[in-house]
């Protein structure tokens, strides 16, 4: 006998209709509605915080101080009486290739010689201390003047650094706005003077005169193992290290790095 593999289709050609059909099916679309939304909202959040992301990363690879050399400088009274200690750092800061504009004033920097350490701020930086920017600051572009307060003015050469321009081509430096653009070129001054150099009463300093110096804590003598780290706003943090000769001899100005 043969199977009946007959197939019968029910022919049905109504539809739902009525008030609760419309309910559910408003519903579907204000379902559909809201997940579009909350899907469109979410995904612009999360592009902001890429975009946001992205930027400050690019700052923080882009954003490097670069030392170029650094001299160290003896205190003396005349060619003959000089300090046995290297009393002031004369670092030559530049900014990488492609670096994001940097504001000296946010500038930590660091210096230890293996015994003491000291933060030293931008000497206008009058909110990282309690008592206000360096002694005897005053906003002008003459950076002798600020180097003379930091060396004889009591306990300042361990908590402050200044800075002078050497080439500024677009003008952006100054002592009271000192931002650095690509191309721009600064001297920036760390005060090693030590006990020694206090007591002995030297007076000069390179070209610069004063009554007295007063220490910093610090004493570079020949070698000492030397390490400092220039910390911007935003960026990489920029290390230079180096050991003080093995004698300065008769030498005012010794070059120490690189």
């Amino acid at each position: 006998m043969k199977a009946n593999n007959k197939l019968f289709m029910k022919k049905d050609t109504r539809a739902q209709v009525g008030i609760g059909t419309l309910i559910i099916f408003i519903a579907m679309v204000l379902v559909a509605a809201v997940a579009a939304a909350v899907l469109i909202q979410t995904s612009g959040v999360l592009q902001q915080k890429a975009q946001s992301t992205g930027k400050q990363a690019t700052q923080e690879v882009s954003s490097n101080l670069m030392v170029k050399n650094i001299e160290g400088v003896r205190a003396k009274n005349d060619s003959i009486n000089m300090s046995e200690t290297v009393d002031l750092l004369k670092l030559k800061v530049g900014l990488n290739v492609g670096s994001a504009p940097v504001d000296v004033n946010q500038v930590i920097v660091s210096i230890t010689d293996g015994t003491t350490a000291n933060n030293l701020v931008y000497a206008a930086n009058d909110k990282s201390y309690s008592d206000g920017a360096m002694t005897g600051y005053v906003g002008t572009n003459n950076g002798s003047v600020h180097l003379e307060k930091l060396l004889s003015s009591a306990n300042e050469p361990s908590r402050f650094y200044t800075v002078q321009k050497i080439r500024d081509e677009d003008s952006s430096f100054s002592q009271s706005n000192p931002v650095m653009n690509t191309g721009d070129l600064i001297t920036l001054y760390i005060a090693t003077t030590s006990d020694a150099a206090e007591t002995a009463g030297y007076t000069e300093m390179g070209s610069i005169t004063m009554t007295d110096i007063v220490s910093s804590g610090l004493n570079l003598v020949p070698r000492t193992a030397v390490s400092i780290v220039l910390t911007p706003e935003s960026g990489a943090a920029t290390t230079a290290d180096f050991v003080t000769p093995s004698s300065y001899g008769v030498k005012e100005t010794v070059s120490l790095y690189p």
